[in-house]
């Protein structure tokens, strides 16, 4: 349990993209559910300095960044994302 919470916090704390799907139905005369529309959305959630700060916490690597403010942590996250593209 403890990979699949890292493997969470790593995602909200790096942001990430869900794809959405609503299906509209109606019912015929017979009776019959049927598919009438469908819509997709992409929603994209932004980094998260305070889930980057609970992830060094759960792995254990929070004296690395120990005593940086909110305001830090999201400059040094800015700069992982730039090493990781």
């Amino acid at each position: 349990m403890k990979k699949t919470m890292e493997s969470a916090m790593l995602k909200k704390a790096l942001g990430y993209k869900v794809t959405e799907s609503t299906t509209e139905y109606v019912v015929d005369k017979n009776g019959e559910r049927k598919a009438v529309r469908e819509k997709k959305q992409t929603k994209f959630y932004p980094p998260d300095p305070s889930a980057l700060k609970s992830y060094l916490d759960l792995t254990g690597r929070e004296g690395e960044f120990e005593g940086m403010s909110d305001e830090e942590l999201e400059a040094e996250l800015k700069r992982l994302l730039e090493e990781l593209r």
